[in-house]
């Protein structure tokens, strides 16, 4: 994977450059890598050129720096410098799981010329569902976050509707679990970094980045799963009416991983979007 050096450290991406259209940036959630997005990837990349950075949320595999901010606005602002380091301009900015991408819009939003949600921490859920607050808990005691990523070692463990299996419909391959947790259990260094953002978690994160959502003039797609349990549609569609130009969708047969249950309708709902608002 080609590399690019940042303020915070050193972080992987994945870019189609082939695309003959506009500029996709497909941003992943907690304890996820860029993969998350493949069938999406494989199915935009001939229409789009397709940017996928790898944020140093837990499946990263370059520590970042000690001093780096990797509080939730300090990975937006590293996703900020990302797209300005690689001069992506009037991007269509697309985020699952993490509410990362909120934390843009009016604060370093000029690159951005559509946003589009799917499945995410948003307004007053968060840290969202049993899954997200035993992470935060988890963190918070000495050894707590080393002995829960443990379950992960085990298919059936990772399996549960508490864990990941409650994040999709159509389940997770276990060798697609492994590539993710990975790197937290075989560096330190990475393990430090999740328990550093973390450790940073206010809970108020999403309900200060929604009174500047109120006023995103640019079109926006809130595209939920509809079977999301993690992230419950109520949630996707009071996103959708605060964005001036807010647009909501439920996507079927999906969970909180929208990308990975239904790319191929997610997909649709893309093209349509960017299409309309071209």
């Amino acid at each position: 994977m080609p590399e690019i050096e940042l303020s915070a450290g050193t972080i992987e991406y994945t870019d189609t450059g082939d695309g003959a259209g506009e500029t996709v940036v497909l941003v992943h959630g907690l304890a996820f890598d860029g993969s998350v997005w493949d069938a999406l990837v494989a199915d935009l990349r001939e229409d789009f050129r397709v940017v996928v950075p790898v944020l140093p949320l837990g499946s990263h595999r370059r520590p970042m720096r000690p001093s780096a901010d990797l509080s939730a606005q300090g990975v937006a602002d590293l996703l900020a410098e990302f797209l300005e380091r690689l001069d992506l301009r009037e991007v269509t900015l697309v985020q699952n799981d993490a509410g990362t991408a909120q934390l843009l819009p009016g604060v370093r939003d000029e690159r951005i010329a559509r946003l589009v949600l799917t499945s995410c921490e948003a307004l007053d859920n968060y840290p969202p569902g049993v899954q997200g607050r035993t992470l935060l808990a988890a963190s918070r005691v000495p050894g707590g976050l080393f002995l829960l990523l443990q379950s992960f070692r085990v298919p059936f463990l990772a399996a549960m509707r508490s864990s990941l299996g409650g994040m999709t419909v159509r389940g997770i391959p276990y060798e697609r679990v492994r590539r993710w947790y990975r790197p937290l259990l075989t560096d330190r260094a990475i393990r430090r970094d999740l328990a550093r953002f973390l450790r940073s978690t206010q809970k108020d994160t999403y309900l200060r980045a929604a009174e500047r959502l109120r006023h995103f003039d640019r079109p926006a797609l809130v595209a939920w799963g509809a079977e999301d349990r993690m992230m419950p549609p109520r949630t996707g569609r009071r996103l959708a009416e605060l964005l001036p130009q807010g647009h909501y969708v439920e996507i079927p047969e999906a969970g909180t991983l929208v990308p990975m249950d239904n790319p191929a309708a997610l997909a649709h709902e893309l093209r349509r979007f960017i299409g309309e608002t071209s």
